[in-house]
């Protein structure tokens, strides 16, 4: 497991309210997993990807929307955000996920 990173963007966009942090937790020529955490207020601006990410709440309480659809998440569920559809997260507490992307991404937030 990697050491944690400061995260202050997601798709070359800033975050909303401060910054996360990141860490890489897995890789493999098919995708990667990352554990990102975020301090409540904090949200990823509107934006889309080339890769699949699933994301699986371990602790918090995310919201956000995916294509348009409002989302909720608390701990032990998961969403998918498709390749190429507008989406966003917002932690409405102290909130750490693993995300699950495929494709490995042509962007990593840690690159």
């Amino acid at each position: 497991m990697s050491e944690w990173h400061a995260l202050s963007t997601v798709e070359g966009r800033p975050l909303l309210g401060g910054t996360g942090r990141v860490r890489e937790l897995q890789r493999a020529p098919s995708g990667l997993a990352y554990e990102i955490h975020y301090p409540a207020g904090v949200a990823s601006p509107p934006h889309s990807h080339d890769h699949d990410s699933i994301v699986y709440l371990l602790e918090g309480h995310l919201t956000g929307m995916v294509g348009g659809v409002e989302a909720s998440l608390r701990p032990g569920e998961s969403i998918l955000h498709p390749r190429g559809v507008t989406h966003h997260v917002e932690a409405i507490v102290d909130s750490t996920w693993v995300e699950f992307k495929s494709p490995l991404p042509e962007q990593p937030p840690l690159a």
